[in-house]
């Protein structure tokens, strides 16, 4: 017996000892050997609440998404019909639709290519007017309503990469209803910087400029048919200021930036020790932008990012190998902020922020000193009350609920955890329902002793009896738990992490934990009493 109660003393102590291992790092950056041996990188984070921060609520622009891809089916059913030599007279959209004018004898052609090349499409109302007759496609309804799906998930797997690179420490980023995504994060120092780069739709599209009708341009700023005007942003290298100044540009893209393979931020070169972007074309994207540069030499290539123009510059000759630069006299946050957009990818719509709730350091440091001091108060309690209550057994359950506390937070730094005011409150119910299982043991045992059973009989026979009703218990408290996890968000899922996890260790601590204590005692001094 004597030699049970030397081995699992030996493993609780192994237990406190990676528990302390594990929870150093939070309080203690070791310097030396003693870095290189530490899990520094198995620390708990701070949460919104208490670290401070920001949080955005999002909602992707869905009018917006449903035009944009319809000018993309139009673009690509323009493409199509003059490949398979289909005279059309005109092309155009209208909300959900695409209207296509062409001559009657053409309409058995275009049907059968609708039907086997743009299944997503069907025929709608048609309308003869002389010898022209006026087709109209429409997007079925199930392929809106997946456009709009896969849209959301697309935004939030872009944003979530953004956030990534900009280097936020355990950000959130959920969906949140049909078309809306919740970001949250913690201890970002550059609130507006983050809301530039999260909201920026980042669509890169490469234009010619329209030199040749910039005259036809109407005093009301209105452009010529296949051109639109376009502001181009201009900075001062010397003063700093920036300006902008309009700028024909031809409607359609040559070339658009989902074709990119790389984006990153270089120094010099011919430009003057300023940041610029350099970028990288797909090998696809490489073979357009050769055969773009060789057909246009002498031309203007406009830059041109959320219509915006950041450069225009004369193609001197036939650019190879894919690889082209984005200038502008960034700052170097610019150029770093512009190449990780341009990196994660474009957001399919424009997004709007409908919530941004910024939370100072200082309140977050005030909620780290209540919410410590209350779980302290809460501690302290407890441990008077069992001591009070129980006498010399209350020591053994007051030992049982500070290694469910220390474990709790070993575990807590071993997955990284991020812990929150919820979090908090889970760690001090955990304490609460260790102490109550304490009860139900202690209670059985007086219950045992009263029956004059010795010592050993009454405590084997109490922790025995109560078995049952403690698993019971934290078994119901356990379901509760996945419940709040599977259904609820943010703090409410943070309270059920650490209620969960505080539960499974304290079936060990204040069963297994309490229980060695007992059985030392009684091997060591074989006592006739029991002080409970």
């Amino acid at each position: 017996m004597l030699e049970s109660v030397k081995l699992r003393f030996i493993l609780i102590g192994a237990l406190v000892a990676i528990s302390i291992v594990l929870c150093l790092p939070n309080v203690y950056e070791p310097a030396g050997a003693l870095r290189k041996y530490l899990p520094l990188s198995d620390k708990m984070h701070l949460g919104l609440d208490l670290k401070g921060g920001m949080q955005l609520l999002l909602q992707l622009d869905t009018a917006k998404l449903m035009e944009n891809m319809v000018q993309r089916k139009v673009d690509a059913l323009k493409n199509t019909m003059i490949d398979e030599r289909i005279v059309f007279l005109g092309l155009d959209k209208k909300e959900y639709s695409i209207l296509v004018s062409i001559r009657p004898q053409e309409k058995d052609k275009l049907n059968s290519l609708v039907g086997t090349r743009f299944p997503e499409l069907k025929a709608g109302a048609s309308m003869a007017d002389g010898d022209t007759l006026r087709l109209e496609f429409l997007l079925l309804d199930g392929e809106m309503t997946l456009i709009r799906q896969n849209a959301t998930d697309q935004a939030l797997e872009t944003i979530r990469n953004r956030i990534d690179q900009f280097g936020v420490t355990e950000p959130v980023v959920v969906k949140q209803g049909e078309n809306q995504i919740l970001v949250q994060l913690p201890g970002v120092k550059e609130p507006q910087r983050a809301l530039d780069l999260i909201g920026r739709t980042a669509q890169l599209e490469f234009k010619l400029v329209d030199e040749e009708n910039i005259s036809k341009v109407h005093a009301d700023g209105i452009a010529p048919r296949g051109s639109r005007l376009f502001v181009e942003k201009r900075r001062n290298r010397e003063t700093g200021v920036t300006t902008t100044a309009p700028i024909l540009l031809k409607e359609q893209s040559v070339l658009t930036g989902d074709l990119l393979d790389s984006a990153q931020v270089k120094v010099g070169g011919e430009f003057a020790n300023e940041p610029y972007v350099a970028i990288e074309f797909n090998s696809e994207g490489a073979r357009l932008f050769d055969l773009i540069t060789g057909q246009n030499q002498g031309k203007r290539l406009a830059i041109v990012l959320d219509d915006v123009v950041y450069s225009a510059p004369v193609i001197q000759e036939r650019i190879t190998g894919g690889k082209a630069s984005i200038t502008g006299a960034f700052t170097a946050n610019e150029a770093r902020d512009l190449a990780i957009v341009l990196r994660a990818g474009a957001l399919p719509a424009p997004v709007k922020v409908i919530q941004n709730i910024t939370i100072g350091p200082t309140l977050g440091q005030d909620s780290i000193r209540k919410g410590i001091r209350a779980a302290l108060l809460g501690a302290a309690l407890v441990i008077l009350f069992m001591l009070y209550y129980y006498r010399l057994s209350g020591v053994a359950a007051n030992i049982a609920l500070l290694l469910n506390v220390l474990f709790l937070l070993g575990a807590f730094s071993i997955l990284q955890a991020t812990l929150t005011l919820p979090g908090i409150a889970g760690i001090i119910l955990t304490m609460g329902m260790g102490v109550d299982t304490n009860v139900l043991i202690f209670e059985r045992i007086r219950e045992e002793l009263r029956l004059g059973k010795t010592v050993r009989a009454a405590v084997e026979g109490g922790y025995s009896k109560a078995w049952l009703t403690i698993v019971d218990a934290h078994v119901t408290t356990l379901i509760t738990s996945c419940a709040l996890f599977t259904f609820g968000t943010g703090p409410i899922k943070g309270f059920a992490v650490t209620l969960s996890i505080g539960i499974l260790i304290n079936l060990f601590t204040a069963v297994f934990g309490s229980k060695v204590i007992f059985d030392w005692v009684i091997e060591k001094y074989k006592p006739r009493s029991l002080s409970i």
